[in-house]
């Protein structure tokens, strides 16, 4: 008995309608369907009728079985008209009654199986759904947890087909990492606090990049006050509040301004500060003790001489200084003092020399800096 002929393996017009291909392995409908060159899975529920295969005659002597039946689900391979099926000579006379029976044949010219080879060649190059699926632009980017130097943020997966090879991860359009393509989520680290950072995400498989998403903004947190650094050179505003009458040799105003420089004794972060000042014709270095936003220090210096010209003689004052930051920004990506403000006491001993005495005295500065 001959081989009856199949309708092979491949994707046809979907026979329940839902999708413009589903997938026939040569046997039965599979869930795998295609719509515009995208595959995606959907079960077919209660499967169409199967393909009937369909049966060759008996050869001489043998019973005849059933006709072949037609079967409307069953994937149709027919291109420009012409279809790939069984064909009878119609034009062959009716043979004799009671002579044996003769056996069909298959009989499709030449021409015909080169239009339909070249028809499904064609219609495989312009829709082929089993081709690799386009790399979709990545989508649906929602910041997650933020501290001060780092933030994290994640998107959605491909809606189907395969994950890309891997993610790249871009901030202000410079690729600065990548997670593998079954990941969707990111974690910078090292960032500068209190700062805004602009990420976006493409896909990459196979060498090709895909679009670039949406750009999404993500800000790292914003610490507290105490915690900015205290550095650099800094213009002190100066003014004596009380005592002035005291002195000699001092702006009517009472005002001015100084120059102190700050170097932090450590490494990173707030901690205690060296501090170099002026203030009149002192000059003076001391450490200033952190606790929080408060620095706190004392130094001993002749600030104000008693008495002036050739009569003077220096006094051992006792300055003690205190200030507060009250405001902090990002400088070099370090969190830093923006704005500082304190007092400073001078207390003067009784202090005589010969003829000559100064009673004690006691003068309140106020000191105001901002960068």
């Amino acid at each position: 008995m001959a081989t009856p002929p199949i309708v092979p393996a491949g994707w046809y017009t979907d026979p329940v309608g839902r999708h413009e291909y589903r997938y026939w392995d040569g046997t039965d409908w599979k869930p795998e369907v295609s719509d515009g060159g995208v595959t995606a899975v959907d079960p077919l529920g209660p499967a169409p009728p199967p393909l009937p295969q369909r049966t060759a005659e008996p050869a001489v002597g043998e019973p005849a079985g059933p006709a072949p039946v037609s079967d409307p689900a069953a994937p149709s391979l027919v291109t420009d008209s012409v279809a790939l099926a069984p064909v009878t000579d119609s034009a062959a006379p009716a043979a004799p009654a009671g002579a044996p029976r003769r056996r069909r044949k298959w009989a499709v010219p030449l021409v015909a199986i080169a239009t339909v080879v070249i028809g499904l060649i064609a219609g495989l190059v312009i829709w082929a759904p089993w081709r690799s699926p386009p790399l979709l632009r990545p989508a649906g980017l929602v910041a997650g947890s933020s501290t001060t130097s780092s933030v994290a943020f994640r998107w959605a997966g491909p809606a189907s087909g395969p994950p890309p090879d891997k993610y790249l991860i871009l901030n202000d359009g410079k690729v600065i990492g990548s997670v593998p393509g079954t990941v969707t989520s990111y974690r910078g680290t090292g960032l500068a606090p209190a700062t805004a950072y602009q990420f976006r995400v493409a896909a990459v498989r196979g060498g090709k990049r895909s679009a670039l998403s949406s750009v999404l903004v993500v800000a790292t947190s914003r610490p507290p006050v105490s915690a900015a650094r205290l550095d650099g050179r800094w213009t002190v505003g100066v003014k004596i509040v009380q005592g002035a009458s005291d002195l000699r040799g001092i702006p009517k105003s009472h005002s001015w301004d100084e120059s102190w420089r700050f170097s932090p004794r450590c490494a990173t972060g707030p901690c205690a500060v060296r501090l170099l000042g002026h203030f009149g014709r002192l000059r003076f270095k001391t450490t200033l003790a952190r606790a929080g936003a408060v620095y706190r220090g004392k130094t001993v210096g002749n600030v104000f001489p008693c008495g002036s010209g050739s009569n003077s003689f220096p006094i051992r004052s006792t300055l003690r200084i205190r200030i507060r930051v009250k405001t902090a920004q990002v400088a070099g990506r370090v969190w830093s003092a923006g704005s500082w403000s304190g007092a400073m006491g001078i207390a003067a001993p009784y202090t005589s020399s010969g003829a000559f005495y100064c009673p004690a005295s006691h003068q309140a500065v106020s000191l105001a800096a901002s960068s």
